[in-house]
């Protein structure tokens, strides 16, 4: 490896080299402090100190620690990996090809896996590759699932809070839906971030510098604010989804049984953050103000998913169409 230098670019500093050819390269340091900068460096430069002939395996390690402390959900990529590792982790760079990556798609087809799970995890592999900076791999991968249009009528949320037996799962579907934040959000939030006083929840943790995606801080309803109410009352831990004197890492098992019982069908986590964009679109609430409440840093992304549920949608477009 050639030699690394921090440099500022823009007001951030990045870690950069010059290639085999010439061509300068770089990678974020995600810091705007020198000091931090610097720190980061020494790991980057340990990180990436691997021979070019290195495994595939030492290279998704080494990009896994790197990321540890600077990604949300860094889990959920360890877990993808696990899935992966038995195919690709003995593999060089080079030996990664087509019809490596089709076997892989195959066997997890069968294991009745979803394309865009097996996108994820094939795409962690990639990611690694080019962080390393490595070009000799050859990738496959199932196209990205269109995005889902499911959504709960208001009867039907009625009836996964009846199917909820756990406190702590009925917390969470409240939460979900009032909040319209994301799973990890949601049980990532603390109750230092429950502001009872302001009637606020903040959904991201301040000063904390990993990229916490679309994180908001929105109003308390009334029935959050009851149940939130509810649960402090008994809590154990700091974070406001508990179970047993423990943080819940996933809901999955809990919010499935709920799904079962309240006799729906193909209702995932995810599906009461949209279900709550749905509803506030049904009534008129601008597209500015759904993209602040989901915590999307771009209002165009918004209006091109929920502007068609606005019940004045075209409807100007239209009339300019009668006589």
């Amino acid at each position: 490896m050639p030699e690394v230098r921090a440099k500022l670019y823009r007001g951030w500093w990045y870690a950069v080299w010059s290639d085999d050819a010439g061509k300068t390269q770089r990678r974020a340091l995600r810091t705007q402090d020198r000091d931090e900068a610097e720190r980061r460096l020494i790991d980057f430069r340990r990180d990436v100190s691997a021979p070019i002939g290195a495994l595939v395996g030492d290279i998704v390690q080494a990009y896994l620690d790197d990321k540890r402390d600077r990604i949300a959900a860094h889990d959920r990529l360890v877990y993808g990996w696990k899935r992966a590792r038995e195919t690709f982790a003995h593999l060089r760079p080079d030996q990664i090809t087509r019809d490596v990556c089709r076997g892989y798609i195959e066997m997890r087809r069968l294991a009745g896996v979803s394309d865009g799970t097996v996108l994820k995890e094939i795409n962690i592999i990639r990611q690694a590759m080019n962080w390393r900076g490595v070009k000799e791999a050859v990738f496959e991968a199932p196209s990205a699932p269109p995005p889902r249009e499911r959504h709960l009528t208001k009867d039907e949320y009625r009836r996964l809070l009846d199917g909820c037996v756990q406190p702590h799962v009925k917390l969470y579907i409240v939460l979900a839906l009032m909040t319209a934040g994301r799973k990890t959000a949601i049980l990532d939030l603390t109750w230092d971030r429950v502001d009872f006083e302001r009637g606020l929840i903040r959904l991201s943790a301040p000063r904390d510098d990993k990229a916490r995606k679309g994180r908001a801080t929105v109003p308390m309803t009334d029935r959050a604010r009851a149940e939130l109410e509810e649960a402090r009352k008994v809590a154990q831990t700091p974070f406001v989804i508990e179970y047993a004197g423990a943080r819940i890492r996933d809901i999955q098992t809990g919010f499935q049984a709920a799904v079962k019982r309240a006799r729906l069908e193909d209702v995932h986590p995810h599906d009461l953050r949209h279900s709550a964009a749905v509803w506030m679109a049904e009534s008129g609430v601008s597209m500015e103000e759904i993209a602040q409440y989901l915590g999307h840093t771009d209002p165009g992304i918004t209006f091109r998913v929920y502007a068609r549920f606005s019940p004045s949608y075209l409807r100007k477009a239209a009339r300019a169409l009668d006589f």
